[in-house]
Formats: C-alpha cells, sequence, structure tokens
C-alpha cells in the first residue's frame, strides 16, 4: 500500500473548530503550529499555571454542539463558523473580545453544564496529553471502525492532526517507540489515545448519533483510537509526503 499523508489539520481554540492546512513546519519538541493555542476555561475550572487537564475546559464530550464548529486562523485572530450560528471573527487574547465570543458560543452550551468563562492559552499549546504532543491517525482504521458499526464515521470526530493513508487497521497501537519519518520531520510515537464521549457526535450536526466508544470496546476491548507522538526533528511536512517507520 502506498504509504501517504492524508491530512493536516488543526485545532486553533481546543474543542472550538477545526482547520484543514496543506503544509506546515513542524519544530522538534512542539505541538503542530497553531494547535490548541488556546481553550476555553469553564466556570468551575481550578487552573494552574501552564498546561491544564482537559476537565477544566468546555469541550465536545459535555457540549456536543461544539462538535460542529470549524475555524479559520490568522495570526492571532480566529474565525469560528457553525450551522446554526453567524460567523464570528475575534482575537482569543483580546479581553475587549472575550464578551463577544462568550455570547457566540452560549447558545451551544448545555444549560446543565458549567458555563464557558474565560480564554486561556499555554506555550505548549492545550493537548490532552501532558506533553506537547501531534496526534496520528490511521484512514484504514477509521475505515474499519466505519465497517464494523455499519456507518461512515467522519474523521472529524477524533479531532487528529495526521491522517495516515498505507498502514493496516489498528497497526499504529504497534508502532509505540518507534520514529516515523514524514516529509522533512521525524516524529517519536509515544502512546495511544484513549477517546471520549465527544466522538460519538456528528461533526456535521453537532448532534450525538454513533456510539463510537461501546464499538471500540465491543470489537477492540479498549476505546483508544490513534496515536500520540512527539516531534523529534523538526521539518515541513505536506500533503501527500510519504512516511515511513523505523
Amino acid at each position: 500500500m502506498t504509504q501517504r499523508l492524508a491530512r493536516i489539520c488543526r485545532h486553533p481554540i481546543k474543542a472550538h473548530g477545526r482547520e484543514d492546512l496543506a503544509s506546515v513546519l513542524l519544530s522538534a519538541g512542539a505541538c503542530l503550529p497553531g494547535d490548541r493555542r488556546w481553550a476555553v476555561a469553564h466556570e468551575a475550572a481550578k487552573l494552574v499555571p501552564g498546561w491544564n487537564p482537559c476537565s477544566n475546559f468546555h469541550r465536545g464530550a459535555k457540549a456536543p454542539q461544539l462538535m460542529a464548529i470549524t475555524a479559520e486562523l490568522q495570526g492571532n485572530a480566529v474565525t469560528l463558523r457553525h450551522p446554526q450560528r453567524p460567523d464570528l471573527t475575534f482575537h482569543p487574547d483580546d479581553p475587549a473580545d472575550l464578551l463577544g465570543f462568550l455570547d457566540w458560543i452560549a447558545p451551544l452550551s448545555p444549560k446543565e453544564r458549567a458555563q464557558p468563562k474565560q480564554i486561556v492559552s499555554a506555550p505548549v499549546g492545550m493537548t490532552d496529553s501532558a506533553f506537547p504532543s501531534v496526534s496520528i491517525l490511521s484512514s484504514s482504521s477509521l475505515a474499519t471502525l466505519s465497517e464494523s458499526m455499519g456507518t461512515c464515521l467522519s474523521a472529524d470526530r477524533f479531532r487528529g492532526n495526521l491522517w495516515l493513508n498505507g498502514a493496516e487497521p489498528f497497526a499504529e497501537f504497534d508502532w509505540i517507540g518507534r520514529d516515523i519519518a514524514l516529509g522533512d520531520a521525524i516524529l517519536t510515537i509515544k502512546e495511544r489515545i484513549t477517546r471520549c464521549r465527544a466522538t460519538m457526535t456528528n461533526p456535521e450536526t453537532g448532534q450525538v448519533d454513533a456510539d463510537t466508544l461501546a464499538a471500540l470496546k465491543t470489537g477492540y476491548g479498549h476505546q483508544d483510537f490513534g496515536v500520540y507522538a512527539v516531534v523529534k526533528q523538526g521539518g515541513t511536512i505536506t500533503l501527500n509526503d510519504e512516511w515511513s517507520l523505523s
């Protein structure tokens, strides 16, 4: 099978929109540029300086409509789009723009959940892992899971960074500790990604419509999909680049 990079995706504001890229320059020890640069803390958050776990943030596992947001990052400005909301362009670092964002997101936030309160940032990015990670996922694993569930699952359910073609289904779990060369970069595969309820939501509609967690548990004995990697050697990666393991 031809081993190619099929997709590059970032999420400028954690859980609040996805954006496809054609090419990106990775740096050693860093997240994918612009990925999870900000996160939306809710009113019950207990934040510490720097990185914080996802339980402090407004996210798709608790607010499914967030999964239908797309984003565009231009400099320090982000444009958010959602099928039920007008487009919003704002500056997450500007306190003057916070109220407009909170008004925009309010209809997408379940009233019984802790409400979004502030936007925070971290130099390393607010990934779900405590280390600066790049998530790698397999198109064949998605196809196999889709077939087992009898429905075509969108890749956007899994909010990954890099999607690869050409691997055997779920072979990525055997890559832990190995290096993957991709374009001009080299990444080291660190650990599996355990999934949450956000993957049960249709990213086109924001409605929960597929029990991905039960399908993973029943079919494979776990709730993992994809792997976290760290950038060992920086370099440019571009769609359709070849990849190889060592």
